[in-house]
């Protein structure tokens, strides 16, 4: 069986990403998305960067596939994507699918939201859903 730390050593063999301190100017600049990998309940217990765009792992290949009746348009922007979970391992195995599916200028962050919060990035609160 492969171990989990080898497919995360794989796709960052073919994947950009930085640790959070390298990547905090990103954050505010007009064509860059920042997306939140982690599930709703870890958002709600340690909130997540402002601004990002949250989308649940196991929904990930279904909202970038344009045709999916699931899709989302955040995905079709063109922005540069900066992916991020807890501690960069969905991030990194999520951003590797995400560029196999043709999703262009993705990233990650090698150590993710903790990482963020060590390196001062700002952190707020999960948005309210509407309705």
């Amino acid at each position: 069986m492969k171990r989990v730390k080898e497919m995360v050593a794989e796709a960052n063999e073919v994947v950009a990403h930085a640790p959070a301190a390298e990547l905090l100017d990103l954050h505010g600049q007009k064509g860059v998305t920042f997306v939140d990998l982690r599930d709703p309940r870890e958002l709600e217990r340690e909130g997540m960067i402002p601004g990002a765009f949250h989308c649940p792992r196991g929904m990930l290949e279904f909202w970038i596939y344009p045709e999916s009746p699931y899709a989302k348009p955040q995905f079709q922007t063109g922005d540069k994507f900066v992916f991020y979970c807890a501690s960069g391992w969905r991030s990194a195995l999520s951003a590797r699918v995400a560029q196999e599916m043709g999703l262009e200028n993705v990233m990650h962050i090698t150590d993710g939201f903790g990482g963020w919060k060590g390196s001062g990035g700002p952190v707020g609160e999960k948005p309210q859903k509407k309705g």
